[in-house]
């Protein structure tokens, strides 16, 4: 969960497109209202030349994956005449129920702005963990504010950022503390010695959720890592 400056991708495309390499952008996590935009991208106004796409179009009811294109790869396959083409398929591809859904999910979203409750929950979310956490003597960093996805980082030592050894665990035991309270998110603990990452709590949590809801998830994550680290 790493938040880019505002001018790396601009340069990222500048640089394909100087170089004449595609730019494909994965929007599997990102995309349809995750970030308070439709796509991540566009916070940044970039436009990448393929795109792919998958978990967020149905909202994870059932399985579809895709990619888009732009206008100018997609002329290029027109172009070919039909007996060139070099044809190939998939066993689910296009299956008709997974799109139905699709396109109604879609149409929720559309109707009910999730892409703005996205961004305004999100704000909440990424405040939230900033008041509990800004001062913390374990917290190396707090990640958020483009939408529902945040991260806080712990650490043993918070001048240098120097991580908890893995033998303490310290990741699981506050997702295990987390459970214990009723809200269930995903950890990565420590990659290796400083300066890898360190422990890490990410959250996404769904487009629908209430501010209720995200003041609680900011409660229980400073409940179980005070349960863990003691402060």
């Amino acid at each position: 969960m790493l938040y880019p400056d505002d001018d790396y991708f601009r340069l990222v495309r500048e640089v394909c497109t100087r170089r004449e390499v595609l730019f494909i952008a994965d929007e599997v996590i990102t995309g349809f209202c995750r970030t308070g935009r439709w796509f991540a991208l566009s916070h940044w106004n970039v436009k990448p030349d393929i795109m792919s796409f998958a978990k967020g179009v149905t909202s994870g009811y059932l399985p579809l994956g895709g990619i888009m294109v732009s206008r100018e790869i997609k002329d290029a396959m027109d172009s070919v005449k039909p007996e060139d083409r070099w044809m190939h398929a998939y066993t689910y591809s296009g299956h008709p129920t997974c799109c139905a859904v699709a396109i109604r999910n879609l149409e929720i979203m559309e109707r009910e702005r999730l892409w703005e409750s996205a961004a305004k929950m999100g704000t909440r979310l990424h405040s939230g963990l900033q008041a509990a956490f800004k001062d913390h003597p374990n917290v190396g960093d707090i990640r958020g504010g483009k939408g529902l996805l945040a991260a806080v980082e712990l650490v043993e030592d918070k001048p240098s950022k120097r991580s908890f050894t893995l033998d303490k665990k310290v990741g699981p035991r506050i997702q295990q503390e987390m459970t214990k309270r009723g809200v269930i998110t995903r950890v990565r603990p420590v990659a290796g010695v400083h300066p890898a990452t360190g422990d890490t709590i990410f959250y996404a949590p769904p487009l629908v959720i209430s501010e209720g809801e995200v003041d609680r998830l900011v409660s229980v994550t400073r409940d179980a890592v005070k349960a863990v680290l003691g402060v």
